[in-house]
């Protein structure tokens, strides 16, 4: 356990390296499933494969309503798509074939551009049970839900992942959402060592905590990362990470740092606001580059 919170930067980023690729085919970077999407926000599982993709991983298959599948393909040629039933609300009916896809992914992310809690619980309870080897990433909509299926979440203990901001860490411990932002240090810490996961509450400065009770700060990326869809990207690239074979801790915070940082070139080059989250996995590539 560390004796306070770790400051993500250079030293830190050098002493936990990033994989080494050989000249191996693209499965030797890891397959992302990512399952979310919905008619309301129908592009935002777009910003996650991206980020997935320029973070390194081989291979991204994404799960999603069937309305979206054909218009995602076009947009993102390099991915698989399949089709998901979807429901009167464009929410994801069911999970069709994900069980198939599950034996060969390295790292599922569930609940990117999800609108519904209580879809993305019926979700975790179709999928999770068969996770029975990849890391899982919950976001969003997939966090929340996690509130009435604590015992669930805890049987992936070791190989779990939480991205909430206040307002879903507040529905997932079933706290006010003040009482989170002000006891975030403990809240934090005892929630990741009771499920046994990485815990990333995002913020104007993000926290992560570990299993072990290691914490872990950044507050670089400045204002303009509060857009929408900036935590899809986050989602995926701690999903390419992960499949790319870093641990779950490293993946997280390597995730936060490189989401951070491309923030940070984004407004120094176009200003502090106004740029868009789709922006930002572009960046990736040449922040790697120098670790």
């Amino acid at each position: 356990m560390s004796e306070g919170p770790v400051p993500l930067d250079a030293a830190w980023l050098r002493a936990h390296p990033l994989p080494v690729h050989g000249d191996g085919d693209k499965n030797e970077r890891g397959r992302v499933l990512l399952v979310g999407g919905s008619a309301r926000v129908p592009g935002g599982v777009r910003l996650t494969a991206e980020a997935a993709f320029q973070s390194g991983a081989g291979k991204v298959q994404l799960a999603v309503p069937d309305m979206l599948a054909i218009p995602l393909g076009v947009l993102l040629p390099e991915a698989g798509m399949f089709a998901l039933p979807t429901d009167e609300a464009g929410e994801i009916a069911g999970t069709g074939p994900v069980e198939e896809l599950l034996d060969h992914c390295d790292c599922l992310a569930i609940g990117p551009a999800m609108g519904s809690a209580d879809v993305a619980g019926r979700i975790l309870d179709a999928i999770l049970p068969r996770a029975n080897a990849c890391s899982v990433i919950l976001d969003a909509a997939a966090v929340a839900a996690g509130h009435d299926r604590l015992p669930l979440l805890r049987r992936m203990a070791g190989r779990l992942i939480l991205t909430p901001h206040a307002g879903e860490m507040a529905a997932l411990t079933g706290k006010d959402r003040d009482v989170v932002t002000q006891d975030r240090t403990r809240i934090l810490v005892q929630l990741a060592q009771d499920l046994g996961a990485v815990v990333i509450l995002k913020g104007p400065t993000t926290m992560l905590a570990g299993p072990g009770g290691d914490t872990a700060l950044y507050g670089g990326g400045g204002a303009g990362l509060a857009t929408g869809g900036s935590g899809d990207v986050l989602t995926g690239i701690i999903a390419g990470l992960s499949a790319r074979g870093l641990g779950d801790w490293e993946a997280a915070c390597w995730g936060v740092w490189l989401h951070g940082e491309a923030g940070r070139r984004l407004s120094e080059r176009h200003g502090p606001m106004g740029f868009l989250a789709r922006q930002l996995p572009a960046e990736i590539p040449s922040l790697m580059r120098g670790f």
